[in-house]
C-alpha cells in the first residue's frame, strides 16, 4: 500500500525544519547556561538537554536510516513539500528563525547578558557566567556550522557528533579554561585569597583526556 502524499509531505517538512529548530534549541541552551550560572554547568541540566536536542535534530535523517536498518520500513523523503499550505508553513517558520530569532532576538539577549555582567561587577558579584552566556549566544551561527561539520552522515551520526563535541571540549575549550584558571590563581594569590584549588583545576582541565583513559582502564 503506497504511503499517502500528505504523510510524505509531513516527513519532508520534518527534515526541512530540523535545522531551524536546532537553532532555537541552541539559543535555548545559551539562555539556560546563564540560568545554571555558566561556570557551574550541569551535565543533566537544561543547557545540556537543549544541546542534546540540537544534536538529535541535526541528525534526524541518520537516525531514521538506523531505524530502517533494523528492519522497520521508513518512507523516504520526497525532496520537497507538495502540499501548498504545508510549504507555506515551512517558509514562514524558516523566515521567522532566520530573520527574527537568529538575526535579531539572539543578539539582543546576548546584549542583555553583557549588561548583566556589568551589573554583576558593580554589585561585587562574579560576571563570568553572564559573559560565557553572551559569548555562547553571539557565536551561535558558528557553533551551528561546527556541529553540522561533525555530521558523519552514517547511521551513528548522533553519537559521532556527541563524540566530536566531547573531543572539541577536551582539546580546545579545556586548555583555554586551564589558562584562565592559572590567571585566576595568580590574581587570588596577589589578593591573598584561596588559589590552590584553581591550580588543581587547571591541571585537571589539561589532563581531562588522560583522566578519562585512566577511568576506562580502571573499569576494564
Amino acid at each position: 500500500m503506497p504511503v499517502p502524499q500528505f504523510l510524505l509531505d509531513l516527513l519532508q517538512l520534518l527534515f526541512d525544519l530540523a535545522v531551524p529548530a536546532a537553532f532555537c534549541t541552541l539559543a535555548a541552551a545559551g539562555v539556560s547556561l546563564r540560568q545554571e550560572s555558566g561556570i557551574n554547568f550541569h551535565i543533566n541540566g537544561r543547557a545540556g538537554k537543549w544541546i542534546l536536542w540540537t544534536v538529535v535534530l541535526l541528525t534526524i535523517p541518520q537516525l531514521l536510516s538506523w531505524i530502517a536498518a533494523q528492519g522497520i520500513h521508513v518512507p523516504s523523503a520526497s525532496g520537497s513539500v507538495g502540499t501548498s499550505w504545508l510549504a507555506s508553513m515551512e517558509t514562514v517558520f524558516k523566515n521567522f528563525v532566520n530573520q527574527i530569532v537568529v538575526a535579531r532576538l539572539v543578539p539582543v539577549i546576548a546584549a542583555y547578558f553583557v549588561l548583566k555582567a556589568a551589573l554583576d561587577v558593580a554589585g561585587g558579584e562574579n560576571p563570568l557566567s553572564s559573559i560565557l552566556a553572551a559569548l555562547f549566544l553571539m557565536s551561535i551561527s558558528a557553533t551551528m556550522q561546527l556541529l553540522q561539520g561533525w555530521n558523519s552522515g552514517g547511521e551513528y551520526a548522533t553519537t559521532d557528533m556527541l563524540t566530536s563535541l566531547w573531543n572539541y571540549i577536551a582539546g580546545q575549550i579545556m586548555p583555554a579554561a586551564a589558562g584562565l584558571a592559572c590567571v585566576g590563581a595568580v590574581i587570588n594569590y596577589v589578593r591573598h585569597r584561596p588559589w590552590v584549588r584553581l591550580i588543581f583545576a587547571a591541571i585537571a582541565f589539561l589532563s581531562l583526556s588522560g583522566l578519562l583513559a585512566l577511568f576506562k582502564a580502571m573499569a576494564a
